[in-house]
């Protein structure tokens, strides 16, 4: 069944927008329900398919099409999760509700899709089940597959399709028949084996979800086997619900042994071939690369990330040559879309050279000091389509700002012009381009054919009740890129100095000063609540020079000078009071906020410390011993960057500052161990605080009545500790 409607510009506006914005806020996810997302562009430039949303607050995901035509563009619906369940609600295998969290996939309904090399057939998964949908005829049906079905992959040619269900990777035809496992775990396996999927700290810390790969010509596959035997088992219970079991969970954290990851060539036939390489020096599958510009592409790291190796692989016989090795004294980085080869069978990879983070394609960097690589989004025989920011180089530090770029040997071409953060698809001569600015709300999607506009992607997405008051600058010597944001109408000089909230992240892989409207919403909030609002992304954040977010390397403290710095700097311009400052954040940021209030008490007056890491040999491995090595070599750099350790509080300063402790008790990422060891350092301490424990709550705060009353209560206590209520 397929329904048209013409393509539209921009979002509309609806009545939630009367709802407090906590509330829209939560219902709406953050505002990224009914937004476009997860673009593929056919090869030969007819159809984009995409998933989205009916509406704002609709959590459940369609697959959509785009027709590209003559006359212009339409949108038809592919596939709708509602009719091909018969209404029925969706159920989640534990499995996939595991990859959802590890992708922070918070939506239903159809959440991510594969395609044929045509892009003529998508497969998904729909309450464990799978689903086929012809994409050019607009009809969708379900295939007759051992349930749960997880990450179901189309071959290349479009006549299979690939699937992971209980722990074996199966094949089928398109046509649904000839359904058999071609590889699965025996029956001495069976508890700790899966063929097919990506292992914890895969998925969690190298950005790799998948666990196999189809040859171009579509005849074998490389497949993962993925052994957590060796792994600890860590027990997740619900204290709410003590008639239920607790879960157990396979957790490497820092200096435990990790699972054993093999990889092998699978025929169709089931014939299997284990790819050879130095596992015991090279342990970590980073990334793999199938494609018919040559042979299979692997990058594999040591164990302390210090050393890595490009290999390339012979499927016939499984051995494998090395193409490029790579070394650093702190790291080596993983970045997306890269390795990979070039349709002339030269290697692209992002390298850190000469100080900057450069475009290499094949032993050539393409790219200097003026750009900051993000991400290789699209490889042809001529040229690359990549992500950067400014680099250290740049004329203009372009603070927050990403930009997509056009490069080849004869340079660089800016492809999108707007200030602003954005990001692209292409396919032949089409590209989609994703961008965000401060001036509108949400995400704008352009269709480009040979650099001109041809279409636009409709949000459903629903405007926020507010608008940010944000001005993005620099602070202090080290020029810390800030946001700070005022109280909508703020008047300096009837109302003076304002208390100050500092809002970051504040570490690796999280960049919270972008040039974007939406990511400023909840700041603003806090603003309004009569607060001076403060982002500050300092060293270890993403986004300006290889340098810069290798100085945490060994003292994750660094980050709190930062914070300091760039508080202090800003008081210089802005109408903050320095007597009454707070912090709080949120994963890494709740850590920081937490070491803000027990380390500089002389600065921070009190904190709202989110799910934070404390007591840091209770996180992973690929995480953790990147930038503080092994425990086990190194506990005393553990302790002096953990907020707690066996013996209580790690060189607590006086005096004591009011905290808020909110931690999810269902959190498998960052458990909960993490917020009861640092309340009972601080009772032992004989430091009152307060502790909020968020029932049937992950990492995520997906449920809207809980992120609705959390920012609440958030404002409560802060008003109360700075002496505002």
């Amino acid at each position: 069944m397929t329904t048209e409607t013409p393509a539209t510009d921009g979002p509309p506006e609806g009545p939630a927008q009367r709802l407090s914005f906590p509330r829209q806020h939560a219902r709406t996810q953050r505002f990224s329900l009914g937004a476009p997302r997860a673009f593929t562009v056919a090869p030969d430039g007819s159809r984009v398919v995409f998933v989205r949303s009916a509406s704002g607050t609709e959590r459940t995901g369609k697959l959509w099409v785009l027709d590209l035509t003559d006359g212009g563009a339409v949108e038809r619906v592919a596939a709708d999760p509602q009719s091909l369940l018969g209404g029925a609600a969706e159920r989640l295998s534990a499995a996939e509700r595991a990859r959802r969290e590890r992708s922070r996939e918070s939506g239903s309904g159809i959440v991510g899709y594969a395609t044929d090399a045509a892009v003529e057939l998508a497969a998904f998964a729909l309450s464990g089940k799978l689903f086929a949908a012809e994409l050019r005829a607009g009809t969708a049906r379900e295939l007759p597959a051992p349930a749960p079905v997880i990450d179901p992959r189309p071959s290349p040619d479009g006549r299979h399709i690939a699937y992971v269900s209980r722990g074996a990777l199966r094949v089928m035809g398109a046509d649904g028949g000839d359904d058999r496992a071609l590889a699965a775990p025996d029956a001495v396996e069976a508890d700790t084996v899966t063929y097919g999927l990506a292992e914890f700290v895969a998925a969690e810390e190298m950005g790799r979800s998948r666990g196999f790969w189809w040859s171009p010509e579509s005849d074998r596959l490389l497949v993962a086997r993925v052994d957590d035997a060796p792994v600890q088992r860590w027990w997740i219970a619900d204290p709410a619900h003590p008639d239920r079991d607790p879960v157990p969970v396979a957790y490497p954290a820092a200096g435990t042994d990790n699972a054993d990851v093999r990889l092998f060539v699978v025929g169709l036939d089931g014939v299997r071939t284990e790819v050879v390489w130095d596992r015991a020096r090279y342990p970590y599958l980073a990334r793999v690369h199938w494609s018919s510009s040559g042979a299979p592409l692997l990058l594999v790291q040591a164990r302390d990330q210090r050393s890595a190796l490009y290999l390339a692989v012979d499927a016939d016989n499984g051995s494998t040559r090395m193409v490029h090795a790579d070394e650093d004294d702190d790291w080596l980085e993983l970045h997306p879309g890269v390795p990979c080869w070039s349709p002339s069978g030269r290697m692209v990879r992002i390298a850190d050279e000469g100080g900057a983070r450069v475009l290499a394609w094949g032993d050539r960097p393409l790219t200097g000091p003026q750009l900051h690589l993000r991400a290789v989004l699209d490889v042809t025989e001529d040229s690359a389509l990549i992500s950067a920011s400014a680099g250290e180089a740049a004329a203009d530090p372009e603070v927050g700002e990403v930009h997509v770029y056009r490069v080849n040997e004869l340079g660089v071409e800016r492809v999108s012009q707007e200030p602003g953060v954005h990001s692209a698809v292409r396919a032949g001569d089409v590209t989609v381009l994703v961008s965000a600015t401060l001036d509108q709300p949400g995400t704008r999607v352009s269709v480009l054919r040979d650099g001109k506009q041809v279409a636009t992607v409709a949000s459903h997405a629903q405007r926020p009740g507010l608008t940010p008051r944000v001005t993005l600058t620099e602070g202090g010597a080290r020029r810390i890129p800030c946001a700070v944001l005022l109280p909508t109408g703020y008047d300096p000089e009837a109302s003076g100095p304002l208390p100050v909230l500092m809002d970051p992240y504040g570490g690796p892989h999280g960049q919270r000063v972008t040039k974007s409207h939406n990511a400023h919403l909840t700041s603003q909030w806090f603003a309004d609540q009569g607060f001076a609002v403060v982002v500050a992304d300092g060293r270890g954040t993403p986004g300006r020079s290889p340098a810069w977010e290798k100085a945490v390397k060994g003292d994750l403290t660094r980050t709190l000078d930062d914070q300091v710095e760039a508080l202090h700097a800003l008081a210089e311009r802005f109408p903050l009071d320095l007597g009454r400052v707070a912090m709080r954040g949120w994963s890494f940021g709740g850590y920081l906020s937490g070491m803000a209030v027990l380390r500089r008490p002389d600065v921070f007056h009190a904190a709202v410390v989110g799910a934070p890491v404390t007591d840091l040999r209770l996180y992973d491995t690929h995480y953790q011993e990147r930038y503080l090595g092994d425990p086990r070599t190194s506990p005393d750099v553990y302790r002096s960057n953990s907020l707690v350790c066996d013996d209580g509080l790690v060189d607590p300063g006086e005096p004591h500052r009011p905290m808020m402790i909110v931690h999810g008790l269902a959190d498998d990422n960052v458990v909960v161990a993490h917020a009861l060891r640092l309340s009972s350092a601080l009772l032992a301490a004989g430091r009152p605080h307060e502790v909020l424990p968020l029932t049937g709550v992950t990492h995520m705060t997906p449920q809207e009545q809980v992120a609705e009353n959390l920012l609440l209560l958030q404002v409560d206590f802060l008003k109360r500790s700075l002496g505002l209520a």
